[in-house]
């Protein structure tokens, strides 16, 4: 936190004049006074106190560092950090918003309790409101008789977007000494799972890449909404500009089934059939060895040094010694011979012509990289359409390269105060032992390999499998408005006693029995560990710019006090860990032996930037040698097993080609998808299963307003849709001008857009930027409830009326395959 600089009244009203609107203390926005009330007022008034807050926004993932000016105690401006690493002092058009989140006023005022036992969209829960220490009795009585009688397990946590440590991160604990499987039921399938899930078969990390997109002179994105909503993606507007500029200019190619806003702007544009981007991958690959375009230093080569590799030909393994890959000659004779960019052409729709020059450009450009997320993966066939694509990145070995990807590296956190484990008791241990499976059926037969499966614990509830769950909290996720066949979880949540901990009038806290609001973030302390940027560890601390404006609690807090009050040595161990201001302090230590290159060694000097970070990344992969930063270059060469334990942690400490991972559940990929077992580590084409009765592909991507939903409610963020998007509470489906003709729909008609699940309506934007046989409708809008802007009710939720499908493998739920008719309302 900066020291208070001195601003007298005339700036102030001045500034205010310039923007337009002040936001006032009780949270209107009121129009600014004309210049002769600020003379007048500079007469009567002393001067001004503002402070400039460091911390971090919470609009999107990305992390960005602001400057929160604060004056006379209410928030009224935001800006980038100049000196922190991702914002570089920028922000991008949601980042201003966070006044209009702390100062809204359909916010949640303090703790309630419902009143009105029926549960329904329709129903007032005739919330009461009650004191803190009622709301915590309350939860923690509850949680405590289940203790007594051995079912921990029927209590659950269900978390989105956590941030760090001190929120998210208190879950494991929290679960392992309340006793409960289900105390940290994460949301990832709903969000990113196919791609990290694909990376993990053939690299071994379970994460997101950080990238040099800077160094990379070829960028090849499939479905990756690079200038959208792509994180962190303020920063990706500023390293746009760099690239794009930079000599020699990084060329860009978008596989999209739209024009987008990146698409746009690149070079190349393909616009595949849904699901179909695997295919495209696989030409891709073949078209590179074919035409011995892979980087040998990093793959291998043949042992006579002649290319063998053509079409339709199988080769002896033997032929060809590999360096950093496995399996690449097993692949080619199963899979890769075959997958000719004529091939791929049919399925794809993308033209030979079109698929051969993009191969031969990403294939002789050095550095290069692929990027994808949502857009192949969230498909029926999603694993094994990232897998083709990330294969990519091995055959032009940017793999930790210079202008390459590389994982990220975490934060030298200190330790905290206490240690959960000399916290166990017997009931503790006694749960630990009865091994009761997880709600969402992670790690059963049913679901073996995925991370989380958000998506199917309504259905658990409402079949009461694996058993009766009884109590269910929330926190930072919405799944009655946000999951496939959202309304699904209506009936759950009838069947359950939920608390709800979201500051803002959710879907969820209409069903919710009591209300425990969350601070906004611009009144909590937080940490923030980076998502994965440019490798080397980074992690910022969100700092209360003003007190709470109402009578709510951080979340970790919030956890903490329930914990307080579990009887037994949990109470003890929460008592001891104080609250979440201490759980930071005690993170911070490990600063004193790592101190951030802008000088933070304490939880002081963090306070006072806003953010810690360490440069460089401390390993490099340079013409297929790897190496480790001695301090000064990277020079110390690594070892093989090095490697594996910190670059490659596979089986073989390779990046494998045929993935050892997935060959551990042949018979469960072969039953789910028909694959053979001896194929499944492969990647290889698996076709799309659309689901829905409809007959065109119905696609639901995210908006760089998106703001993970929380931007809803926000005025002047719906307003910025306008005019192609949307805007005034509604949001607008793009549909091809032959389509909407076939179809008797103009420009502006209200259409109906249904399948089997039932039906929405939006308004038709006719737009000849996205496929005649595909519709889009953004995600974001079609709220029921979260604030009076929100639930206007002009378009509806997508999420209604897209089957509850999922990628087997991953567990990530198959959002964009379904199928949707649509017809003039």
């Amino acid at each position: 936190m900066s020291e208070p600089r001195q601003m007298n009244r005339r700036d102030f009203l001045k500034s205010s004049a310039v923007a337009g609107v002040a936001v006032t203390g009780g949270g209107a926005l009121v129009t600014s006074m004309g210049t002769g009330a600020a003379e007048a007022e500079t007469r009567a008034m002393p001067p001004l106190e503002t402070k400039i807050v460091k911390s971090v926004c919470h609009q999107c993932p990305a992390r960005c560092g602001i400057d929160v000016y604060v004056t006379d105690g209410k928030v009224h401006a935001i800006y980038g950090t100049l000196d922190h690493p991702i914002s570089n002092g920028k922000l991008c058009p949601k980042g201003h918003l966070g006044a209009y989140i702390l100062y809204d006023p359909d916010r949640f005022k303090g703790p309630m309790m419902r009143t009105n036992s029926k549960k329904g969209r329709d129903e007032d829960p005739k919330f009461k409101p009650i004191s803190w220490d009622e709301a915590l009795a309350a939860i923690a009585s509850r949680l405590n008789a289940l203790r007594e009688k051995g079912e921990q397990h029927r209590f659950a946590i269900v978390h989105g977007r956590g941030w760090g440590a001190s929120d998210a991160g208190l879950l494991g604990d929290f679960g392992k000494l309340y006793g409960t499987p289900n105390g940290a039921l994460g949301h990832s399938s709903i969000c990113s799972d196919g791609s990290k899930k694909a990376k993990a078969a053939l690299d071994g990390n379970y994460n997101y890449n950080a990238y040099d997109y800077r160094n990379t002179n070829y960028l090849l994105n499939f479905g990756a909404a690079f200038l959208e909503a792509y994180r962190p993606y303020n920063n990706n507007m500023q390293v746009w500009g760099h690239i794009r500029t930079k000599s020699p200019k990084t060329k860009v190619t978008v596989v999209d089934v739209r024009v987008t806003t990146t698409g746009a702007a690149a070079d190349h544009l393909l616009l595949v059939k849904p699901g179909t981007d695997g295919a495209l991958a696989l030409a891709i690959a073949h078209v590179i060895l074919a035409e011995g375009l892979w980087d040998r230093k990093f793959v291998g080569d043949f042992v006579d040094g002649v290319n063998h590799f053509k079409a339709g030909e199988t080769l002896e393994p033997g032929t060809f010694k590999e360096k950093w890959t496995l399996g690449l000659i097993e692949w080619w004779n199963t899979e890769l011979k075959n997958r000719t960019p004529a091939w791929a052409a049919e399925i794809t729709s993308v033209t030979e012509r079109d698929i051969v020059a993009v191969a031969r450009e990403f294939g002789v450009t050095r550095p290069a990289m692929a990027i994808f997320e949502r857009g192949p993966t969230t498909h029926t066939n999603g694993l094994y359409n990232g897998m083709a694509i990330h294969a990519l990145n091995a055959l032009v070995g940017s793999m930790y390269a210079v202008g390459g990807l590389m994982n990220q590296m975490g934060v030298p956190y200190g330790k905290l105060p206490v240690k959960a484990d000399e916290f166990m008791d017997d009931l503790a241990r006694a749960a630990a032992e009865r091994k009761m499976p997880r709600l969402d059926r992670v790690k059963t037969k049913e679901v073996p390999l995925a991370s989380n499966n958000i998506q199917g614990i309504a259905q658990s509830i409402v079949e009461e499998k694996p058993y009766q769950l009884d109590t269910l909290m929330f926190y930072l996720t919405n799944p009655i408005f946000s999951t496939p066949n959202a309304k699904q979880w209506e009936e759950a949540l009838k069947k359950v006693f939920v608390i709800e901990t979201s500051p803002f009038p959710s879907e969820t806290s209409v069903f919710a029995d009591i209300v425990v609001p969350d601070h906004t973030y611009l009144e909590r302390w937080q940490d923030t560990p980076t998502y994965p940027f440019q490798g080397w560890p980074m992690t910022g601390l969100r700092v209360p710019a003003v007190k709470p404006l109402h009578d709510t609690k951080a979340f970790g807090d919030t956890l903490i006090e329930i914990g307080k009050r579990i009887k037994g040595p949990m109470g003890e161990h929460y008592k001891k860990l104080g609250n979440v201001e201490n759980v930071l302090r005690h993170l911070a230590k490990g600063f004193e032996a790592n101190p951030g290159d802008n000088g933070v060694n304490s939880f002081d000097t963090w306070v006072e930037k806003g953010v810690w970070y360490k440069k460089p990344y401390l390993y490099r992969q340079i013409a297929g040698e790897f190496y480790e930063w001695d301090g000064t270059d990277y020079r110390r060469p690594m070892s093989n097993q090095e490697v594996k334990s910190k670059l490659f942690p596979t089986e073989s400490g390779r990046f494998e080609l045929k993935s050892s991972y997935l060959g551990h559940y042949g018979e469960f990929i072969s039953e789910r998808l028909g694959i053979p077992p001896t194929r499944v580590g492969f990647p290889q084409w698996l076709p799309p299963k659309y689901t829905g009765s409809g007959d065109l592909h119905f696609i639901t991507p995210k908006t760089a307003m998106h703001a993970e939903g929380r931007s809803a409610n926000l005025p002047h963020a719906v307003a910025l849709y306008q005019p192609v998007s949307g805007g005034r509470n509604e949001m607008f489906l793009e549909i091809h001008p032959e389509t909407a003709r076939q179809r008797g729909i103009r420009n502006g008609d209200r259409v109906r857009i249904s399948n089997e699940l039932g039906a929405i309506t939006a308004r038709a934007h006719v737009y000849p930027a996205t496929r005649p046989d595909t519709v889009v409708l953004p995600f974001g809008f079609g709220h029921w409830a979260h604030g009076r802007w929100a639930s206007s009710r002009k378009t509806g939720n997508g999420c209604e009326i897209i089957p509850n499908v999922s990628e087997p493998v991953s567990g990530l739920a198959s959002y964009y395959t379904v199928k949707v008719k649509v017809e003039k309302a």
